[in-house]
């Protein structure tokens, strides 16, 4: 950044100096950080399609199967990932883009009675598997999302799940942390093939709308 982009030196509420750049420099110094973020964003958007689109594929036809047969899909995370499971939930039990029944989802994440009083009495390792062992049968699908994948509640629900005859859709990054060496056979591993997590977020998001897409296309055919 040329010097003479910066100004004087401003203050915080809290007394910490930092330093002030003059409007056209800050400016043009967004405008430049923000057009790296789109680039970067695309650039692993489209490297990664040809990865994961047979992984999606699938996801979508294994939550598919479950609802077609009065099952449902259970979704956890934490943090952004917490907010992406109750998109998901959210997108299938309203609409995607298409008018159509409401399936039956379920965001793990947003009974906070319920996640709080198994945090307090118990572990906060627990807050997804305690509802999902509540609420979870067999021929449901879990999708547990987790940047890393190795976040511990997250884990537990996928160790829960395997047991009650529940299969998983991982959706990770970072090669897939703990929760890769977790998932059997007829599990659907998405691990988005980046280390940066507002890179792997981004990719999530679009993974979760694509198989919202899938569903609706399997089930009600296209439009």
């Amino acid at each position: 950044m040329d010097a003479g982009a910066w100004s004087s030196k401003s203050a915080s509420s809290d007394g910490v100096e930092f330093p002030r750049m003059n409007h056209a420099g800050n400016q043009a110094a967004l405008a430049s950080r923000v057009a790296a973020h789109f680039a970067d964003s695309a650039d692993l958007k489209r490297g990664a399609a040809p990865l994961l689109a047979a992984p999606i594929a699938r996801a979508a036809a294994l939550m598919v199967t479950a609802l077609a047969a009065g099952g449902k899909v259970l979704a956890c995370g934490n943090g952004g990932s917490a907010a992406d499971a109750q998109h998901f939930a959210a997108e299938l039990v309203n609409r995607f883009e298409t008018e159509r029944p409401p399936l039956a989802a379920v965001a793990l994440t947003t009974d906070t009675s319920t996640l709080t009083s198994i945090a307090n009495d118990y572990a906060y390792e627990q807050v997804f598997e305690k509802p999902l062992r509540a609420i979870g049968r067999r021929g449901d699908v879990l999708l547990a999302i987790s940047t890393s994948g190795n976040s511990a509640n997250v884990l537990a629900a996928v160790r829960a799940a395997r047991e009650l005859g529940i299969a998983t859709v991982a959706l990770t990054g970072r090669g897939g942390g703990g929760l890769a060496a977790l998932l059997a056979p007829q599990d659907v591993h998405i691990c988005v093939p980046h280390e940066r997590t507002i890179r792997i977020q981004e990719v999530h998001l679009l993974v979760l709308h694509c198989l919202c897409d899938g569903i609706d296309y399997q089930m009600f055919g296209a439009h």
